[in-house]
């Protein structure tokens, strides 16, 4: 049987960390699965989780007056999906909803806050993968977003 720590190191997401940080880590996880169809978490709530992607696909949405709901990305297993529980002042800047059964891990963000507050160590090592990831998301965002407003002229 797998543990929690045992997969961290096989998801991009955690490769590389310490074994100590990975134990960390996975204390403040645990498994969850969301209905086709079902909100992982909706713009403006307090954001207190992000997910590890294990089987399923998520799509991140805004909503846009006029349009409704438009999909910004779609999160693949083995992917991360929530940055928000990172920067204050904690909050949901997308809808996040499962396309299909999803299966992922869920990391309690005030638990891990905590933790790396007490470790700066492990708060460099997670803000160095959040950083890198919030990079891909925005540029990703940004090219959609492009792509959107492009078509309303």
């Amino acid at each position: 049987m797998q543990t929690l720590e045992t997969l961290l190191p096989d998801s991009e997401a955690f490769a590389g960390m310490l074994p100590e940080h990975l134990e960390v880590v996975a204390g403040c996880a645990k498994n969850v699965r969301f209905a086709p169809g079902e909100q992982l978490f909706r713009e403006g709530e307090p954001a207190d989780t992000f997910y590890l992607v294990r089987a399923g696909q998520v799509v991140t949405e805004i909503w846009v007056p006029g349009r409704g709901g438009v999909r910004i990305e779609t999160i693949e297993p083995g992917e991360l999906v929530g940055w928000s529980w990172l920067i204050p002042p904690y909050r949901c800047h997308f809808d996040g909803l499962a396309l299909d059964t999803v299966r992922a891990l869920a990391f309690d963000g005030a638990c891990l806050r905590g933790k790396c507050d007490r470790d700066p160590e492990l708060g460099y090592a997670l803000l160095k993968r959040f950083s890198e990831l919030l990079a891909v998301r925005l540029q990703a965002t940004r090219l959609r977003l492009l792509d959107l407003y492009g078509r309303l002229d």
